[in-house]
């Protein structure tokens, strides 16, 4: 692992439901406001997006639902694991997002929380919900783009 300074980016979890479960239109990166115990279980990889989504409230985003397990060395102090937390961005982009997530069908799901030179981020996707024929069409055609891969496969390995 590199020094704060570093470029690298670290990711700490992945929502692997949410580009099977809605069609994402976009990504934005943002901040994360956290206490001490979150950064920590955070650098131990104790976090999990599981039904977790951004809210758009007077001016603010707010992440909500997402988990990040209890620091086990902190007792007392330790934070609540599904707390809201703040999100931090440009204010014309938060604008911009409240007035899509306001349009019907669309919200703001976490795709993934990670470290950027020491700094807590997460990728959020402007995302629409797929409905049941979207997901079976999405398998048919990645099946069929596997069947084409084995065939060129076997075409040039013959």
């Amino acid at each position: 692992m590199g020094a704060a300074g570093s470029t690298e980016e670290k990711v700490v979890c992945r929502n692997r439901r949410a580009r099977h479960d809605y069609e994402i239109e976009d990504t934005f990166e943002a901040g994360l406001v956290l206490v001490g115990t979150e950064v920590k279980s955070l650098r131990a990889g104790v976090a999990d997006l599981k039904d977790a989504y951004a809210v758009y409230r007077e001016g603010e985003l707010f992440l909500v639902s997402a988990h990040i397990g209890a620091y086990e060395k902190a007792s007392r102090f330790n934070h609540e694991p599904r707390r809201e937390r703040k999100l931090l961005m440009q204010k014309r982009v938060i604008e911009k997002l409240g007035q899509r997530i306001r349009e019907r069908g669309y919200t703001l799901v976490p795709l993934e929380i990670y470290f950027k030179k020491g700094y807590a981020k997460v990728l959020l996707g402007l995302a629409k919900g797929r409905k049941q024929y979207d997901h079976r069409q999405e398998i048919r055609a990645e099946s069929e783009r596997r069947e084409m891969r084995e065939a060129s496969r076997k075409g040039q390995g013959g």
